[in-house]
């Protein structure tokens, strides 16, 4: 029993001392679970700012509809364009487990600080913010104060959601068969744990918001942020890391410069002319070998080796310059990256669908028939459809819909990410057009002269159901997908970045939607029109917006299936080729561990 508790994990992984972290002591599902909470406290508390801050600009600032559109918009962009630099951090010089737990720091402060903004300056007077009471207006100080809390609420949670998903998975040693299946299996549950946090604050914490108790709604954000620090850090003796690989800026401009240096040199046929480290070197850096690839071959050229690169005994290669000669897996991973960018911006346009919903959609939804009998419906609050639609599309896909599609294929998965981020698309589209129907229907029974646009048409908010169903599994297909794809497909290296290249498309997209709505605005505004989307929607043309949307994506997604068509999958050399309980295997495993430290 001893002995087996002394067996270390495969993948290069160490412990919080920096020595080969040992399997049963480290790592597996103790510290998964409390990152699964981790991420369901911390996704609680943003959504129980992001979900309806578009009402809180409204009713508490006085910012007209497309305004406060245009500043969720704004800022939910933030968010994610912080994920980048969260990421560089980590994979660079802080590694996972600092990276996320400076981050959630901040994320802390800065709601501590959006709940005292609220509690003491904004709410006045007494009793504000809820549909019919507006609140009064408010000093340049106030207001730089709510924003200077909210983007540092965007700084911490953008900073800290790319690495947390990577670091639960580095709790699982893939190289184990047993561990590996736990790994692919935390992705899912990393999913639902992120829905059914945004279920609680979409409803509970959206009710109370939307009945203008906003600073209740804030501070029990604040204390559930609080509460998923301490988790995290309560699990710090068990977690596993991996240690960060050096800054990539500068590994992708070596192959820049190297390729551009040999311009004139002659690429001969075949893979023996091309610089390649050793196996064991490999192995003690902790990567695998990235196989070589003839796409973009011209930064081949950094990796042929020539006289002036080099200093040679026998076959040894010594005081290489890596700003004239670069390894194939160097080279490869620039490769990598290039090939992602076309991927990448076809799910841009998928994220503008996927904003709507915490702006234009709560938006639409204040502005039909919100009450059974006595109770008020939040319009936020109907996100949640959307959140079963994930959690419920989730299960189905894995459990009925991959493993017919898989037998049908005769292959061990069913679709591949790319088939699913396609299918994600098309459902988008049809998100649009539900909703634009949905508008069309609202406007036949609504009060042109509604001063507020609340409960301004007959129509029931329960009308919105079908299109947040239908973004809910297109997130399911789209996003899960997206994420495996981006993780999958970046080298081991570049693992965090891959988590913010998915999260950046969000962010690009929140942009670009702003973007249009500014566009759309000043083209459909008119001396007798007040364009498409006014403060009051019952004069707008809503409806044309959601279907120009319909149509953009339907554009994309021809685009998309050509750039799919044209991906090569990236293809590692495995990291080891013995039994995976061999002596050999542990003392590989140590060493490179001890190596590194």
């Amino acid at each position: 029993m001893e002995m087996n508790e002394e067996v270390y994990t495969l993948d290069g992984t160490v412990d919080r001392h920096g020595q080969p972290a040992i399997r049963g002591r480290t790592g597996t599902w103790v510290s998964g679970i409390l990152l699964l909470v981790n991420q369901g406290l911390a996704t609680l508390a943003f959504f129980g700012v992001g979900v309806n801050l578009v009402l809180f600009l409204t009713r508490v600032l006085g910012q007209d509809s497309a305004a406060a559109a245009n500043n969720v918009s704004k800022w939910t962009g933030t968010v994610y364009i912080f994920s980048l630099l969260g990421a560089f951090l980590s994979d660079s010089y802080w590694g996972r487990y600092k990276t996320c737990a400076i981050f959630q720091a901040v994320f802390v402060v800065g709601l501590v600080l959006l709940s005292i903004s609220t509690t003491l300056f904004l709410l006045k007077p007494s009793g504000c913010g809820d549909e019919e009471t507006p609140c009064g207006s408010h000093s340049t100080f106030h207001i730089v104060f709510f924003y200077l809390a909210i983007y540092l609420v965007a700084l911490g949670n953008g900073g800290y959601q790319p690495n947390i998903a990577t670091f639960g998975a580095d709790q699982f040693d893939e190289e184990d068969p047993k561990e590996g299946h736990s790994k692919i299996a935390f992705f899912s549950y990393f999913y639902l744990a992120l829905n059914l946090g945004s279920l609680f604050s979409n409803t509970i914490l959206g009710y109370f918001e939307d009945q203008g108790m906003w600073a209740l709604g804030f501070w029990a954000s604040t204390a559930s942020a609080v509460g998923a620090l301490v988790l995290f850090l309560i699990g710090t003796p068990r977690y596993r890391h991996f240690e960060p690989k050096g800054n990539p800026l500068s590994r992708f401009c070596q192959v820049l410069v190297a390729s551009t240096r040999k311009w004139k040199v002659e690429r001969t046929q075949g893979e023996e002319n091309l610089f390649e480290v050793d196996n064991k070197e490999s192995a003690m850096n902790g990567d695998r070998k990235i196989l070589h690839t003839d796409s973009f071959r011209f930064l081949d050229k950094a990796a042929i080796i020539t006289p002036k690169d080099y200093a040679k005994q026998g076959k040894k290669i010594y005081g290489r310059n890596p700003w004239r000669l670069c390894t194939v897996t160097q080279v490869e991973e620039v490769k990598c990256i290039l090939r992602l960018l076309p991927i990448w911006l076809c799910t841009i346009l998928f994220s503008v669908v996927f904003t709507q919903m915490a702006s234009l959609f709560v938006e639409q939804g204040a502005a039909m028939k919100t009450k059974i009998s006595n109770f008020n419906i939040p319009a936020a609050g109907m996100s949640s459809f959307d959140i079963l639609s994930v959690a419920a599309f989730i299960f189905l896909y894995r459990l009925v819909l991959d493993p017919v599609i898989a037998r049908i294929k005769s292959k061990p998965k069913g679709l591949t990410e790319l088939q699913r981020m396609g299918i994600g698309l098309f459902i988008a589209i049809l998100a649009m057009v539900a909703a634009g129907v949905v508008e069309v229907l609202r406007l036949k029974d609504a009060k042109k002269d509604c001063p507020n646009c609340v409960n301004a048409s007959s129509l029931s908010i329960f009308w919105q159901v079908p299109q947040y169903m239908l973004i809910g599994a297109s997130e399911v297909f789209m996003y899960v997908g997206q994420l495996e794809f981006f993780n999958g497909q970046a080298p081991d290296g570049l693992k965090s970045f891959g988590s913010a290249l998915c999260m950046t498309s969000i962010s690009l997209g929140n942009y670009v939607s702003s973007l249009l709505v500014s566009i759309v605005m000043r083209i459909s505004t008119r001396d007798d029109m007040p364009g498409w989307i006014p403060g009051n929607l019952n004069k707008g043309h809503l409806d044309r917006f959601f279907f120009m949307l319909a149509a953009l994506t339907t554009a994309d997604l021809v685009v998309y299936i050509i750039c799919a068509k044209w991906y090569k999958y990236i293809k590692f050399e495995g990291r080891k080729g013995a039994d995976d309980n061999s002596d050999d295997g542990q003392a590989e495993a140590a060493a490179a561990a001890e190596h590194r430290v």
